[in-house]
């Protein structure tokens, strides 16, 4: 079973936000929060993340407690 799903949004073969939308359209997955960790910071861009079903967004570099706090957020 999975909890939780961290992705990129720049990937080789498909970006992060296909990646949420293609997740998005299992039904098993309709729910599963999805974390993007990134490089990326622009508000379009974290928009368009959120239109596609993203939970949460993580600029890099993050600290570990970022990271865990982002998490225990989105698994509430």
């Amino acid at each position: 079973k999975v909890d939780l799903l961290i992705t990129d949004l720049n990937m080789p073969g498909m970006n992060g936000i296909e990646l949420i939308k293609k997740v998005r359209s299992l039904t098993a997955y309709r729910f599963l929060p999805i974390l993007f960790l990134t490089t990326e910071s622009q508000q379009s861009r974290k928009a368009e993340a959120k239109a596609a079903g993203a939970s949460g967004w993580i600029v890099k570099p993050a600290t570990a407690d970022d990271l865990l706090n982002t998490i225990k957020l989105v698994l509430k």
